[in-house]
């Protein structure tokens, strides 16, 4: 193994931080971060989920983009347009005091091991890359930044899709095979381990159960 790609909810971070603190406050501040260019990009994803018939269906854009980032905020999805936005309001947050990251106790001694080891670290997760650098930037463990590599968001790609992986590999310039991808969701881990890349499940305090796999399961990083 040469490379490590991780997710952040239910794998390094709580998920209750990420629904009981950071979609909160992106939804108590949606209002204050609102543009042009950021409704624009809305609009076109509200016009797409109109078109696809999705249930539950979106607000009319009559009642407001504010009203359409709510409902996406409620529905968890995870569209470049509200990751983006997302990561506006929660950089204010951060540099206010207001935020401040979370990671597992584990998370930064196996940082610390895996690159004294000389291993490639880097994230992936559907959070905007300025997202994921605030978190790891802000721990109370201090900053963790200095440990990861890279950064990867939905502008990759899809979690669920075996390209994604393929071009993540093609940035750490590795073998897939030589890259391990931890995350606590199993189709993640499907679609990584269909582009050759080893893989394990994170089984942390609060995530959702997964179907049954023949995955390498672990609880803490400790076990890497």
């Amino acid at each position: 193994m040469k490379g490590i790609l991780l997710d952040i909810e239910g794998t390094t971070t709580p998920i209750r931080f990420v629904y009981d603190v950071l979609f909160p406050f992106a939804r108590a501040h949606a209002h204050e971060h609102l543009n042009h260019a950021t409704e624009q990009a809305l609009k076109l994803d509200h016009d797409r989920d109109v078109a696809r018939g999705l249930e539950p269906l979106p607000p009319p854009w009559s009642s407001g983009a504010l009203a359409y980032v709510h409902w996406l905020i409620d529905q968890d999805r995870k569209t470049t347009a509200l990751k983006e936005l997302q990561g506006r309001i929660w950089q204010d947050g951060y540099r206010r005091g207001e935020l401040r990251g979370e990671v597992f106790l584990d998370v930064p001694p196996a940082l610390e091991r895996w690159q004294r080891a000389g291993i490639d670290i880097r994230i992936f997760s559907s959070g905007s890359i300025l997202a994921q650098q605030l978190l790891f930037t802000t721990t109370p463990q201090g900053d963790l930044t200095h440990f990861l590599n890279g950064y990867f968001d939905t502008t990759t790609g899809p979690k669920a899709e075996a390209s994604s992986y393929s071009v993540i590999a093609a940035a750490f310039a590795l073998p897939a095979s030589q890259i391990l991808f931890v995350s606590d969701v199993v189709r993640e881990l499907d679609a990584a381990a269909a582009a050759g890349l080893d893989v394990c499940l994170a089984v942390r305090p609060g995530n959702p159960p997964q179907p049954q796999n023949t995955y390498r399961r672990i609880s803490s990083f400790a076990e890497i």
